[in-house]
């Protein structure tokens, strides 16, 4: 499996919440609905940040954020999964 790249401009928000679980905290801590929306399978990250007019390079910095602290949806440390 490839690594996952935030970069990436085809990655999608259900592929990016299905890969990285402790990214979903950032989501719902920004009131976004994106977190089981039935356009995540073709929503992108930037797809995401124009809908709520969020600035783009801030959104990713959350997530690699999230990433790198390996918070998981339930805000436990430690549930990071491999790429």
């Amino acid at each position: 499996m490839r690594s996952l790249s935030l970069d990436e401009p085809e990655l999608t928000l259900a592929d990016l919440m299905r890969r990285r679980p402790e990214t979903l905290p950032v989501f719902i801590a920004r009131g976004m609905l994106c977190v089981g929306c039935y356009i995540g399978p073709f929503h992108t990250i930037r797809d995401a940040c124009i809908e709520y007019a969020i600035d783009r390079e801030t959104l990713v910095a959350e997530l690699r954020t999230a990433i790198r602290l390996g918070v998981g949806p339930a805000g436990q440390a430690g549930v990071a999964q491999q790429p």
